[in-house]
């Protein structure tokens, strides 16, 4: 075991369950300060769903402590909680647990699949987290289709690539656990819209915003580029192309993580930044922490050796805090972080390019 892999099970695992769980209303807190204490803020089903996955992850693969406990006090607070009576997850509820109006968001259904796959993969109540996913994958399938393919958002912003990066995701998710046809036949739509209409055929960027014909969004935002996203949709295409055979996946896969590394890392710093624009140009210098884990992700599984370690230096700069197992979220440009609670959805980013660089034989 070593600096990372060690950090994560000896100190973050343990405080995010201890100290972030909340034990007395149930689920898991927002944040977490510099003291370890709660803000208490509205509650995000993504949050709630993150969590259930590091958990119930950690337990399935045999690490030490009482992973399978956190991750059945989450899963029982978003089916009590954030689970509406047709299925889908509301999106936010009160510090005390009661809901905060009926929004759904389909990035959170998302994170809801992926959060009930690993449920199911770690033993829980299989049965039942199969008939809650198909059920909440029902709903979207009826009322969310887009006529140009994949799914709308119920919100303003109706045509993004990231909440179908994390339905990609959750269906692979499925898949691993024998979810069945239904499953990987919805990984194979998104991936062939990731290859159609998210990655431009001729820059090779990956882009965020999107009209009604899945072609880029009117101004900036549609001539944004996430470096972060670059690195993440390298992954999971790799992954799926694997799966299938896909050669094309894999080459844009390949040109995805190139381009965020060698336009999306600031060599200052050592650390991913936020934006580019689609001439590579840079948008955003400050750098968040789960751009690290997505660079470490998209490294591992592209056999990238000398680059997982460079991110994984990166990623620990973050861990540089009051109590071992907090993170800081955003850096400055300066080099300097801003000083704000530590968000604990980053744990499940954290877990993720930990384990993912593990089991690709590369211990950070």
């Amino acid at each position: 075991m070593s600096g990372l892999d060690d950090w994560l099970l000896r100190a973050a695992l343990p405080l995010w369950w201890r100290r972030g769980a909340d034990h007395v209303v149930g689920g898991f807190h927002e944040a977490l300060d510099d003291t370890a204490a709660a803000p208490p803020v509205p509650r995000r089903a993504r949050v709630i769903a993150r969590q259930i996955w590091v958990y119930a992850s950690a337990w399935q693969a045999g690490l030490a402590g009482p992973w399978r406990e956190a991750a059945e006090h989450g899963l029982d607070f978003m089916i009590s909680r954030h689970l509406r009576a047709d299925g889908l997850v509301r999106s936010m509820v009160g510090p005390d647990g009661a809901p905060l109006g009926d929004e759904v968001k389909l990035y959170d259904q998302a994170f809801a699949l992926l959060a009930l796959a690993a449920a199911a993969g770690a033993a829980l109540d299989p049965d039942a987290q199969v008939a809650r996913a198909e059920t909440l994958l029902g709903v979207l399938e009826s009322n969310w289709r887009s006529p140009a393919g994949g799914f709308v958002e119920h919100e303003d912003q109706i045509y993004q690539s990231n909440p179908h990066m994390h339905l990609f995701e959750a269906a692979l998710a499925w898949e691993a656990v024998g979810g069945g046809a239904r499953w990987a036949a919805l990984a194979d739509e998104i991936g062939a819209l990731a290859l159609a209409s998210f990655i431009d055929p001729g820059r090779g960027v990956l882009r965020e915003f999107f009209d009604a014909d899945w072609l880029p969004a009117p101004g900036e935002a549609g001539r944004r580029v996430e470096p972060g996203h670059q690195f993440e949709w390298a992954w999971l295409l790799t992954r799926w192309a694997r799966l299938r055979g896909r050669e094309e996946a894999t080459l844009a896969a390949r040109r995805l993580y190139v381009i965020g590394r060698d336009h999306g890392v600031d060599s200052r710093r050592g650390v991913a930044i936020d934006a580019l624009d689609d001439d590579l140009r840079v948008i955003g210098g400050r750098a968040r922490l789960w751009p690290q884990t997505e660079r470490i992700k998209a490294a591992a599984i592209l056999g990238e050796a000398e680059e997982v370690r460079v991110a994984a230096k990166g990623l620990s700069l973050y861990f540089q805090t009051p109590i071992a197992g907090l993170w800081r979220d955003k850096m400055l440009e300066s080099g300097e972080f801003v000083d704000e609670p530590a968000p604990a959805s980053s744990l499940y980013h954290i877990a993720c390019a930990i384990w993912e660089a593990k089991a690709r034989g590369f211990p950070v």
